[in-house]
């Protein structure tokens, strides 16, 4: 097991960064190389469904690559939201924090990865970390800026 933490402070109220970060069908304009998708219903609560796929992207905002399956398993609203990835690949909690900083907000996103295939798979993720972190913290600059400018 392996944490990833990266955090940003976004000028916007944290319930505006809520609204921004659960509008799951609109995270692919702030989260790098990704789309993302409800399935059965909205997924506004404990049990929600999501798919992720991120990799290359195809006409119509949608990405040819790594499918990332998710559940919500936690939700409380404008705080906290952890979803457990479920597929293959891709396991183990993610987190989103959204914590008060006088006006604004500071989004804190940790991914808790349980990568498959043994000593194989922990040597992938090692080697993999560095551009993850990178495209998480790119991501959030993004995410910053959404949610700074969305009324």
């Amino acid at each position: 097991m392996s944490d990833l933490v990266e955090r940003i402070d976004v000028d916007a109220p944290p319930e505006r960064v809520w609204a921004v970060l659960t509008d799951w069908e609109a995270q692919g304009e702030w989260m790098l190389a990704t789309d993302v998708r409800t399935v059965d219903g909205p997924a506004q609560g404990v049990r929600g469904r999501l798919v992720a796929r991120t990799g290359l992207p195809l006409p119509g905002g949608r990405h040819l690559g790594l499918k990332d399956t998710m559940v919500i398993t936690k939700w409380d609203p404008p705080r906290l939201v952890e979803v457990q990835h479920t597929g293959r690949i891709v396991r183990g909690p993610g987190i989103f924090e959204i914590e008060p900083r006088g006006a604004g907000s500071t989004f804190v996103w940790t991914e808790r990865m349980y990568p498959p295939f043994g000593l194989l798979g922990e040597l992938g993720w090692r080697l993999s970390r560095p551009l993850v972190s990178w495209g998480v913290r790119r991501s959030l600059r993004r995410f910053a800026a959404v949610a700074a400018r969305r009324p």
